[in-house]
């Protein structure tokens, strides 16, 4: 099993629906659940919780409700090719309902529910191999809880800057 993470910031890619359905393709024949990201979604509710001060956790619960848009918005794009959505029986148990944790560490925790055997998180910048999760956090590349989220982690965790990938590469 594998988790795709689609980077929310890959939205405005004019060719995104066509690359998606190549790389998924390149995966084949493993089964695959994919994690839309937030994007511009979830900047409009970061945006309104600074103006009406939601609180945290009532702006992470309307964020949450964003990446089911963004989940129909990748459906859109890929029709039939669209993998089951690893939004579907997600369990946060306690984990935190902040900011600090964001689709990157949601695709992580389906990661850990689906018993997958990689995580790839598709994204517009790129992450040094040997970089440390908690170098990455720091520099923005995922987010705060994302160190915490993999910790110990069982599966393979492999990230693409997708804005720079191509069909041909391997």
């Amino acid at each position: 099993m594998i988790i795709l993470k689609v980077g929310g910031s890959l939205y405005d890619l004019p060719d995104l629906g066509p690359r998606l359905r190549a790389f998924l393709q390149s995966l084949s024949p493993d089964p695959i659940r994919i994690m839309p990201g937030g994007g511009d979604l979830a900047d409009v509710i970061r945006m309104l919780d600074r103006i009406h001060g939601l609180g945290e956790a009532a702006a992470h619960e309307l964020a949450m409700d964003t990446l089911r848009i963004a989940e129909a918005f990748l459906r859109r794009l890929l029709g039939p090719a669209m993998p089951p959505s690893a939004l579907d029986g997600l369990e946060l148990g306690s984990w935190p309902r902040s900011w600090d944790l964001t689709s990157d560490s949601l695709a992580a925790r389906a990661a850990w529910q689906h018993r997958a055997s990689r995580l790839i998180l598709l994204k517009s910048v790129d992450v040094p191999p040997q970089t440390s999760w908690q170098e990455a956090a720091e520099r923005g590349w995922v987010d705060r809880f994302f160190p915490r989220a993999v910790a110990g982690a069982p599966f393979r965790i492999e990230t693409v800057n997708f804005r720079r990938w191509n069909a041909e590469q391997p």
